[in-house]
């Protein structure tokens, strides 16, 4: 019979995690505490929107390899694995709360059997695992268990290739018994295992988010000096991305800053823990600036164009958080609209994939059914999220459809020579305009 895995906390993470390792052969219990979500889960229904993941909960619920509780007790009977995999909330100033986690790891205390292991996979500040450990020896010293992290690295919209084919796989544990345990739960997955301490593993989660946020607020900075010199950043980051010393991946194309709240938890601990150990974060803190500031460049090259956005019908491609996802969580796009109504402006938007859920708890745009009615009478459109499809739209119809042609393209997703030669006022990031 195949071993029992428990996953607690069924968003995005868990959604993935639980179907996944459904998938590799494992008998897995997802539980969360909302009732309204497990049902939907059942039914195969995500919580929101990423590719496959829809087809993978169904296939493995009907081959009853997968199934999803409301009752811990239950879950977590039988089990040698009880993953912890809740979607860590932030708060609008990036701060990390962990209430769910602590209060499921209080909840374990009563249930957790001698010889199974707590793995965390949420984003959690460096010492949370030893926290939670201690938590549970203190009021059951003679349970026989083990904790171990491993930092989730999925993407929104590529988050099954992320989990079934990564580049790596991380693995902290303070004993070696315990790592050997985690990449036996992992050795279904073609991906060489890298095995730390607990606080190294933590570490490497902040280290890795933070120099991504680095490397994307470096390129937007450059960016920006390149529109005031007209350079082109896009060909600039090309050229560094050759560069042997810098790599092909790294996040250097211009454009806004970056969203969703992960990257900047992440800034945000650093620059805790550097307080708290009276350790400088110079670099860590300037990131963390820049970056605010970047989501400020369409308001900036709107109010250069027409002076002011006051009164201004202003049209939005794209509201969600990236491609490939239906969350407006913490999305760019929102902050955006906030900026442009806080001015005065009347906002229009569209997206392929919103959680309508989400958009009717904004009242500060009007969602419309296709791109031309918004583009209907606009003075400006914006495109903030890179949606393939938003390549194949009438141009010409739209064009036409707007009071002024005045086009913000904040990801480069279009070809600018031809948007104007169409006649388009056009400006990308860091284009040279």
């Amino acid at each position: 019979m195949a071993e029992k895995i428990c996953v607690i906390g069924i968003w995005h993470l868990g959604a993935v995690y639980s179907a996944c390792l459904a998938d590799l052969g494992y008998q897995v219990t997802g539980v969360d505490a909302d009732a309204a979500r497990v049902a939907e889960l059942n039914k195969g229904i995500p919580p929101l929107f990423e590719p496959g993941l829809q087809e993978l909960i169904t296939a493995n619920i009907k081959a009853k390899k997968l199934r999803y509780i409301t009752d811990l007790q239950k879950a977590v009977k039988g089990t040698g694995y009880v993953l912890v995999t809740f979607d860590t909330p932030v708060n609008d100033q990036d701060e990390i709360d962990l209430t769910d986690i602590l209060n499921t790891a209080d909840k374990l205390i009563d249930y957790l059997e001698n010889d199974s292991v707590i793995l965390v996979s949420s984003q959690v500040p460096v010492g949370t695992c030893d926290q939670i450990k201690s938590m549970i020896k203190m009021k059951k010293p003679s349970l026989r268990f083990d904790i171990a992290y491993s930092p989730e690295n999925l993407r929104l919209g590529q988050a099954i290739t992320c989990f079934l084919k990564p580049e790596r796989i991380v693995v902290g544990a303070n004993s070696s018994a315990t790592l050997d345990k985690i990449e036996t739960l992992f050795s279904g997955i073609n991906a060489p295992v890298l095995k730390m301490n607990l606080k190294s593993a933590e570490m490497t989660k902040h280290a890795l988010n933070a120099f991504l946020a680095t490397s994307i607020s470096f390129g937007n900075e450059i960016a920006n000096l390149c529109d005031e010199v007209g350079a082109d950043a896009i060909k600039v980051a090309t050229a560094l991305r050759t560069e042997g010393r810098i790599g092909g991946k790294i996040p250097l194309l211009p454009g806004l800053g970056f969203a969703g709240g992960t990257l900047a938890r992440d800034l945000k601990v650093l620059k805790k823990i550097g307080s708290e150990k009276g350790c400088e974060t110079r670099l860590i803190d300037s990131v963390y600036v820049v970056n605010q500031l970047q989501n400020g460049i369409v308001l900036r090259k709107l109010e250069r164009t027409f002076g002011s956005v006051k009164g201004l019908s202003i049209g939005i491609l794209g509201l969600t958080y990236k491609p490939g996802t239906s969350t407006l969580r913490r999305s760019s796009a929102m902050e955006i609209i906030g900026q442009l109504t806080n001015k005065g402006a009347k906002v229009k938007a569209y997206d392929p994939k919103a959680d309508m859920t989400e958009v009717k708890e904004h009242a500060e745009f009007k969602f419309c059914q296709d791109v031309y009615a918004v583009a209907k009478d606009c003075d400006a459109l914006v495109l903030i999220t890179e949606w393939p499809e938003f390549k194949d739209l009438d141009y010409d119809r739209i064009m036409s459809e707007m009071k002024n042609p005045v086009f913000i393209d904040t990801k480069n997703l279009l070809n600018n020579e031809l948007m104007m030669a169409k006649g388009f006022n056009y400006f990308g990031i860091g284009r040279g305009k």
